[in-house]
């Protein structure tokens, strides 16, 4: 008897051993769109960093902020911001159970601000509207034809958003009758208090880049100590909404004064700080991954040439080949 239940227990053992590691989070990168189609060797890393989603990234591009016409899916784009490309990169990372979550942006020329998209007619706000339709039904069909997890339905679009949202929720209702998987949209950090439609989708998105310090090499406390401020309002947001908060975009720079204004993304501004980096991402961590009401999130952002990218000199938000590269692996390990 006494060997039986040795053998009982060492079978369980064995058995609970061998079981699978379940993440509870989205534990994200946002992967950028290059000129070339990707392989196995471009995923490779987004597994070793632990992550098992991914957010690609088609475009749609606009001439100014009152210009209504949206250009996408053309041969002038880089490969992996057209449909094609969306869609030979989903299916690569799929090779290695990576899920997707499809977030078609907008770019305005010369860099300018999509959240002050802002037409000065009803006529050009219809014609808008009906380029902004084509544009992301097109990519709701695609979400639908390779059963992408989540679909975004917008980026930082404010002022779009206010001042349209009976065109917002009629298209979320046309999306739905497109594609059943989740629905979330990325509204700034500054926005997402304003936005009126949060009631019709599943995740409350926030592009995370709250100011959390103004020193020049924040240690975790004192970014810990910044998201003071703002976490109570998440909560509290996210209690009277019943839906769970997705980081649709996070990340910091390694730069000096990295957590003052985190979305700063000038790329001539800033002295490298691989410490102020590592600091505030560990604070952003410690601060949200244990949180039921959190859902995870996507770094920012994710080069498919890892070998080619980052590094001890680059002051830039990627955290590839930096020391923050080693953090997020392990919180993606662990949850």
């Amino acid at each position: 008897m006494r060997y039986f239940l040795y053998a009982v227990l060492s079978l369980m053992l064995l058995g609970c051993s061998a079981a699978p590691f379940t993440p509870k989070k989205i534990n994200g990168v946002s992967f950028v769109a290059s000129g070339s189609p990707v392989d196995s060797t471009n995923i490779a890393p987004v597994v070793a960093v632990n992550a098992n989603f991914a957010a690609i990234m088609p475009f749609g591009f606009i001439r100014d902020l009152d210009h209504p016409r949206i250009i996408h899916n053309t041969d002038r784009q880089w490969f992996g911001e057209t449909r094609a490309g969306a869609k030979q990169y989903i299916q690569e990372l799929a090779k290695s159970n990576i899920a997707v979550m499809i977030k078609p942006q907008l770019w305005v020329g010369r860099g300018q601000f999509t959240g002050e998209i802002m037409m000065q007619s009803e006529n050009t706000w219809m014609k808008l509207e009906a380029s902004y339709r084509d544009f992301i039904l097109e990519y709701a069909k695609l979400a639908k034809e390779v059963q992408a997890d989540i679909l975004c339905i917008g980026t930082e679009l404010e002022l779009f958003t206010k001042y349209r949202p009976e065109y917002w929720n009629a298209l979320i209702d046309e999306i739905r009758l497109i594609y059943n998987g989740k629905l979330t949209y990325a509204a700034n950090w500054n926005e997402y208090r304003k936005t009126p439609f949060w009631d019709k989708l599943d995740y409350i998105g926030i592009d995370a880049y709250f100011p959390v310090s103004d020193n020049k090499t924040p240690s975790v406390e004192d970014c810990i100590v910044g998201w003071e401020k703002h976490k109570p309002e998440i909560v509290k947001f996210t209690n009277s909404h019943k839906k769970q908060v997705l980081f649709t975009e996070y990340g910091y720079r390694s730069v000096d004064f990295t957590g003052k204004q985190p979305w700063d993304y000038n790329r001539g501004s800033g002295l490298v700080n691989l410490d102020a980096q590592v600091n505030a991402t560990e604070a952003l961590f410690k601060t949200f991954w244990d949180e039921d009401w959190f859902a995870g999130g996507f770094v920012w952002k994710w080069f498919h040439s890892h070998d080619r990218v980052g590094g001890l000199q680059n002051n830039m938000f990627t955290p590839q080949n930096k020391p923050v590269e080693e953090v997020i692996k392990n919180y993606y390990k662990t949850y």
